[in-house]
């Protein structure tokens, strides 16, 4: 099967939906699948077309197109876009969405090579109620089947698109067990761990408040941040105005395999983000039996159980962030059990066989049902 994969950014870039785009497109190619990934440029200076493990990768400049008023360099970007689907002449097309203007340009190139098309949600909808006209909206209107990442994420997306409730479903996130194994948490000193993209849904600026609000109960405390984005400036501010600059690492990015060791090297990790879908990072700390700390949004409650493999608290709420660290750091038998039980739960959770198993049988599925069109426009 020929399959046109629609990514925001893929691989060298590094994030959550990058990660779960770098591990299924491989896994799908041993199935048999022919891919080429249709992604967009960013900071990177990247050449337009590339590879990934032997998949072809081709790169439009989708995000300047939102501060780009020249009408023709538009108009050429979709005529690009439409020939490219035109002449891979796929038998499906994936997008994965995240509300990027690159969402847009499938929606404006969908005549060009009518196949059937698979959506992935992997945020939550924002302003659920006020966004059903959105391109996106749009998309997801006229897709054969739209996956969710989390239970939450697709109660919304039906609340807002009640027409996609017989062609949509949840299909988890799943990751290979890495082959590191874990070690047991480190007490002397304590640290805690944020990974992510640095932008302000992450809510790492509520990570230093809570820090801040109990470093006195433990001055041996110490927390890293892994990860980069457009806040890092501001959260390097405030670990100063909290106090807290000499016991912050920032490590920027971090190769997504030497993360297995980096969890290795903290007591818990957090998780105080405003809005998510289901964060592949649960996954990964499970995997090295840390307890997690995060906020009940999006598909956070679904794989974090209270009490059980980890703590949740209100969004927004850094008192009640620190004080569920502090029991963690008070209370290191219950920390090590709750690691644990965090590591069967992601085993069972996050099983990358049954992962690519699901897209494989829906790929096949919705094109059973519907082949490409071969009635094409004489135009693009």
């Amino acid at each position: 099967m020929r399959v046109l994969y629609w990514s925001p950014l893929f691989r060298p870039y590094i994030g959550g939906l990058e990660n779960f785009a770098a591990q299924l497109v491989p896994a799908l190619r041993l199935r048999g699948h022919e891919i080429l990934v249709v992604t967009s440029h960013d900071y990177l200076e990247l050449p337009d077309d590339g590879e990934f493990n032997g998949i072809q990768i081709r790169r439009f400049h989708f995000r300047d197109a939102l501060g780009d008023t020249r009408l023709n360099r538009l108009m050429k970007l979709r005529h690009d876009v439409a020939l490219l689907k035109r002449d891979f002449a796929p038998s499906l097309i994936h997008v994965n969405a995240n509300f990027s203007v690159a969402d847009c340009f499938h929606v404006l190139t969908a005549h060009a090579y009518p196949a059937p098309t698979v959506i992935t949600l992997h945020n939550q909808w924002r302003e659920e109620k006020k966004e059903a006209d959105t391109t996106l909206a749009q998309a997801m209107t006229n897709a054969d089947w739209v996956t969710c990442v989390s239970q939450a994420s697709l109660c919304q997306a039906r609340a807002v698109l009640p027409k996609i409730t017989d062609r949509s479903s949840v299909i988890y996130n799943g990751l290979e067990v890495p082959v590191v194994p874990p070690t047991p948490l480190p007490w002397k000193p304590p640290r805690l761990l944020c990974l992510g993209r640095l932008s302000r849904e992450k809510g790492f600026d509520l990570a230093f408040t809570a820090f801040a609000s109990i470093a006195d109960r433990f001055p041996d405390l110490r927390m890293t941040i892994a990860g980069d984005g457009p806040e890092r400036k501001y959260l390097e501010s405030e670990t100063v105005r909290l106090g807290l600059s000499s016991k912050v690492d920032f490590l920027g990015w971090v190769p997504p395999d030497g993360v297995p060791a980096l969890i290795n090297r903290a007591t818990i990790v957090i998780l105080p983000s405003r809005s998510e879908g289901l964060p592949l990072v649960v996954a990964e700390a499970g995997f090295m039996s840390r307890p997690v700390v995060a906020t009940r949004v999006g598909g956070l409650p679904e794989i974090v159980r209270h009490q059980e493999t980890g703590m949740l608290v209100d969004k927004d709420d850094s008192k009640e962030l620190g004080e569920a660290i502090a029991f963690l750091l008070g209370q290191p038998n219950v920390a090590v059990e709750m690691g644990q039980k965090a590591r069967s739960r992601a085993l069972e959770l996050f099983n990358f066989s049954s992962f690519v198993d699901a897209y494989d049988a829906l790929y096949r599925r919705v094109v059973s049902i519907r082949p490409s069109s071969l009635s094409l426009p004489t135009t693009i």
